[in-house]
């Protein structure tokens, strides 16, 4: 067994199911494979704040979570220039997510339920190539896998019907506790049973982006953008919303961005 002195990597655990971060952490002998584990969070803004302040080597984060995601947490860790390497953990065999791992540089993704062999196959690549062997074997599979297939319809339940909504006449997805609703260019609205995180990964990231924490935006229906006094920005949608939508001041030049495709 490693001896603690003799560690060479440091790990950090972010899932939202309090089980899998207590299981990953205890269950499997990080020691013995030179990683000592820093930190277990349950949202990627949790690790996003500790990753500001620690040099970590690896997060092993779940995909689908509330606040930030796993896709997003990776973002903002390529985004910030921070030195650490991402091995997705989900439940979701989706191709789209695989897609997504790949274009954000994660080291690797795993799929639910964890077989022990398989974090032992992450942690081998880890130890054995550095940063820029990872980035150019990411790159040349980016370019083996066909490009994702978004969905442009949804079914939308109403009443006693199933609603055939075109995504490019949505406005926007916007959520309050429980609830979430789809508001369409013309007006409409209408309740809708997934969440925020579960919407986001079926949307082009091109024409849609999570705004903040209660809206998922559609770039066409952008009417205003204003600068407001702390750094935030304001967003005015072509239809009316029960609240304004602010971008935060973190995510405002990746937002300026996204809206002008560059």
């Amino acid at each position: 067994m490693t001896d603690e002195n003799t560690l060479k990597y440091s790990l950090i655990i972010v899932d939202d199911e309090l089980k899998i971060r207590q299981g990953l952490q205890t269950l499997f002998p990080w020691n013995e494979y030179g990683y000592e584990v820093k930190g277990i969070f349950s949202n990627g803004q949790q690790a996003l704040d500790f990753l500001a302040h620690h040099k970590i080597d690896v997060v092993l984060t779940d995909i689908c979570m509330p606040t930030m995601n796993g896709i997003e947490l990776n973002q903002q860790i390529n985004e910030k220039h921070l030195d650490s390497l991402v091995v997705y953990l989900t439940g979701y065999s989706d191709f789209q997510y695989m897609q997504a791992a790949i274009r954000e540089h994660a080291a690797d993704y795993l799929l639910k339920p964890i077989k022990v062999e398989d974090i032992r196959h992450a942690l081998d690549k880890y130890g054995k190539l550095n940063r820029q062997d990872i980035l150019q074997y990411l790159s040349q599979l980016t370019r083996l896998v066909p490009a994702p297939k978004y969905k442009d319809k949804l079914l939308v339940p109403y009443k006693d019907k199933l609603l055939p909504v075109n995504l490019k006449d949505v406005s926007c997805f916007y959520t309050s506790g429980k609830n979430t609703s789809i508001y369409l260019k013309d007006g409409a609205s209408y309740p809708y049973s997934r969440t925020l995180e579960q919407i986001m990964p079926s949307l082009n990231p091109g024409d849609f982006t999570r705004a903040n924490k209660q809206f998922i935006i559609n770039r066409d229906s952008i009417s205003n953008i204003t600068i407001w006094f702390d750094s935030r920005l304001l967003v005015t949608l072509d239809v009316e919303v029960p609240e304004r939508i602010y971008v935060s001041k973190n995510k405002a030049s990746e937002f300026k961005a996204w809206l002008v495709n560059d």
